[in-house]
């Protein structure tokens, strides 16, 4: 049911406020001070109920908040965006155990958020080849071994887009938790695979307003969405410092399973992921087995054994695959000037041999040939 624009003005208004989380609303809410008494009540009088100093409450802050929220109301409302309250039985139910959970999520694409497994796997943007074929390769044998599950990831550069390109392929949804507003995708590379996911019956969701300006600290708050909404973290490569190791910690604060994958001691983007279980953060993960194993899962029946796929490569298709195995970690701008394929084409073949998992995005605009089309 559509909420009345002023009533979802306040709403978002609220969510918005300094320091307003789900933890922090409910105890409002407890002391009677509703979002409608937020902005209607004297500051004394509110300052009163919850032992805040008036000045929080200013009426000069109070009506900025409020244009704010009905400016950001009508972006909704235009914008097929949801905006759900913590309270609304549409809210994610994990996030919502988490006491730092923001108070509204804003959400594009499939209106269920909640699947019977939901996992998140995070990493370094710096992705070797290594972690996005073991990505890859993790998320095929989930989707081939669960019902009901979810790949939540937060889309950008390296690990991140690899999950989501590896849930896409194998045909399970994906969610992908923004550190900005829904009138924009950052890093602006990955749009197309930000419609691919809500396309794909997957959604994008984050806190943030479309007014809400992007800085670093964003990115940091994003994690522990991915966090939330997921029953089992997985760190696939990651240096000892960065967003996948404090995802990590978040994940473990919340009492939710960690796993890592190992690597190699001394490479840089192992360092990490063999720190978390070497502390017993998180649990050493090689395979989907290991997670089932580790969550209690159940998997579903196999009818028996799947069948290697068979790939009916084109011509052109065929010339970019020879021309990256005598060429590995060729470029887009390397394989267009070898092969001769114009620029504006080229890009879209790429794209389509990706999503068919006949060719694996590395970083610095490289390809590589997964090992199943080698």
């Amino acid at each position: 049911m559509e909420r009345p624009h002023e009533e979802l003005a306040r709403l978002i208004a609220f969510s918005g406020y300094r320091n307003i989380n789900a933890g922090t609303a409910t105890r409002m809410g407890s002391l009677g001070v509703t979002p409608e008494a937020f902005f209607s009540l004297e500051p004394r009088a509110l300052a009163a109920m919850t032992g805040l100093k008036p000045d929080y409450f200013s009426d000069s802050r109070r009506k900025e908040a409020l244009d704010a929220g009905r400016r950001e109301a009508e972006f909704v409302s235009r914008s097929n965006v949801r905006a759900i309250y913590h309270t609304d039985s549409g809210y994610p139910r994990r996030l919502a155990e988490c006491s730092d959970a923001p108070a509204m999520l804003f959400t594009a694409g499939n209106s269920t958020t909640d699947y019977a497994h939901a996992v998140a796997i995070v990493g370094t943007r710096h992705a070797t080849s290594y972690g996005a074929e073991f990505t890859r390769r993790l998320v095929e044998e989930l989707a081939d071994a669960l019902d009901s599950i979810v790949i939540i990831s937060g889309l950008a550069y390296g690990i991140d887009i690899a999950a989501h390109k590896a849930a896409i392929s194998a045909g399970i949804p994906t969610g992908a938790v923004l550190a900005h507003g829904l009138n924009t995708i950052y890093p602006a590379d990955h749009r197309d695979h930000a419609r691919r996911i809500v396309a794909d019956g997957g959604f994008i969701a984050t806190e943030y307003r479309s007014i809400d300006s992007i800085h670093r600290g964003n990115f940091l708050a994003r994690n522990r969405i991915v966090a939330g909404m997921a029953d089992v973290t997985v760190v696939v490569e990651s240096d000892l410092r960065g967003g996948a190791m404090a995802t990590a910690r978040i994940a473990s604060a919340y009492n939710r399973e960690v796993m890592a994958a190992p690597g190699r001691a001394f490479d840089p983007y192992s360092r990490g992921c063999n720190a978390l279980i070497a502390s017993h953060t998180a649990s050493l993960i090689r395979d989907a087995a290991d997670l089932i194993e580790a969550t209690g899962w159940t998997p579903k029946p196999r009818e028996g054994e799947q069948q290697s796929l068979d790939f009916e490569l084109g011509e052109e298709q065929r010339g970019i695959i020879d021309f990256i195995n005598a060429n590995p970690g060729a470029t887009v701008n390397d394989i267009c000037t070898g092969i001769g394929i114009p620029y504006s084409r080229l890009s879209g073949i790429l794209f389509e041999m990706e999503m068919d998992d006949i060719l694996i995005s590395l970083p610095g605009g490289r390809y590589g040939v997964t090992a199943k089309t080698r």
